[in-house]
């Protein structure tokens, strides 16, 4: 639920009070009645927003958003983790270092805030001490962003010129209808809308990363935390330094890797052979990123088929997880493979095959007591799936 500008600005000056009555709560959805009941009392009409507040908070420290914030439960699930944001700041302040930054879409405040702002200690954010503002159409979103970031903040929509800046960050909504948007042309704002109306300065848009940005000039970014992909930002071409694709894996607020488009396969090498001694399957944005061969090249990997992400090789790559193939059983054969090995439990993961792993593990009612896993891929027109020892690390 949104909340009001009456309700922001009770909500900050009520911190104190707010922080304190937390420790009365469960909100849980079986606490939800005495939940109520309880803030109704202490904070009267109130009440409603401060649940509002603390229920979000939950979800915004799982996301690195500082325990003083204040924002909706939407825009923290919305919320970019930190660390994202940092290497979108990074990027920017690198050909950039002193040009005015405009957020169109700053809602709460995370892409134009600093390491201070989200009580983050170490080094400084790429974008302390510069110059920096943000927008939204959004007057309850605005107000929340300035009372997070102090920064200059105001309302205006996307799409209008209300500043000189250098450079345009933009995040246009992914959803409509509770249901993803593939499209470029139908994000709100449209992609199209947004790259004709700063058509004059460099952009950095944040996407879904299944959107379809195959006809985009610039670079398109892919960036996985903790192995979940987050987004795709596209930035153009004075934004990009020469490189089209990029991937970066962050762990535990990290950068461990970054694969590029640079990193290319040597001309005419497919990079498809047998099956070496362990499989990997690569991190979700070196495969949104279409970086598989360019990931399998640098580590010595090779592809057991050139339209499935699956890699294998004789080692795992450093930091990377992967699996040691013991067996390849065709699938009806499957379950009385695993019944040779004793597997009583396993992770399955299926690439280019029409199977539910979840189904699958039902139906294959595992009762060794042996950890396994399993990998089901397709090899030209042909399902294989491989039992493995458990996941290790490179």
């Amino acid at each position: 639920m949104a909340f009001s500008r009456a309700e922001v600005s009770y909500l900050v000056q009520q911190q104190a009070e707010i922080n304190e009555a937390e420790h009365h709560v469960g909100l849980t959805d079986s606490t939800v009645i005495a939940d109520t009941a309880y803030l109704s009392k202490r904070f009267g009409d109130f009440g409603r927003c401060v649940s509002e507040l603390l229920r979000a908070r939950r979800v915004g420290a799982r996301k690195g958003l500082p325990p003083e914030w204040i924002y909706p439960l939407e825009a923290a699930e919305q919320a970019t983790p930190p660390a994202v944001v940092w290497q979108r700041q990074r990027r920017i302040r690198e050909f950039f270092p002193d040009e005015l930054v405009h957020d169109v879409t700053c809602s709460v405040g995370t892409e134009i805030a600093t390491r201070a702002d989200l009580g983050e200690a170490g080094e400084s954010s790429p974008f302390h001490g510069t110059s920096v503002v943000g927008s939204d159409l959004d007057i309850t979103r605005v107000a929340c962003a300035h009372a997070n970031t102090h920064r200059p903040v105001f309302v205006a929509d996307a799409l209008a010129h209300t500043t000189n800046a250098r450079v345009i960050i933009a995040d246009p909504a992914r959803r409509a209808g509770g249901r993803r948007i593939p499209r470029p042309e139908d994000l709100l704002p449209p992609l199209p809308d947004l790259v004709a109306a700063h058509g004059d300065v460099e952009l950095a848009i944040k996407c879904a990363p299944g959107i379809d940005y195959s006809a985009w000039e610039g670079l398109v970014s892919v960036a996985s935390v903790d192995g979940g992909v987050k987004e795709a930002c596209l930035y153009t071409p004075g934004l990009a330094g020469g490189e089209r694709r990029e991937a970066i894996i962050i762990r535990d607020g990290t950068v461990v890797d970054r694969v590029t488009s640079a990193e290319t396969p040597p001309d005419g090498e497919d990079l498809v052979a047998a099956p070496g001694e362990f499989i990997l399957d690569p991190d979700g944005a070196i495969v949104r990123a279409g970086l598989v061969r360019n990931f399998a090249a640098r580590e010595g990997q090779w592809m057991l088929d050139p339209r499935i992400a699956h890699l294998t090789g004789d080692a795992i790559p450093r930091g990377y997880s992967g699996f040691r193939i013991l067996e390849d059983v065709p699938l009806k054969k499957l379950k009385k493979a695993l019944g040779a090995y004793n597997v009583g439990s396993a992770e399955i993961l299926v690439r280019g095959v029409d199977i539910n792993p979840d189904s699958l593990r039902k139906k294959l009612k595992l009762k060794g007591d042996t950890p396994a896993a399993i990998v089901i891929t397709r090899i030209g027109k042909t399902a294989h799936a491989f039992i493995c020892t458990p996941r290790q690390w490179g």
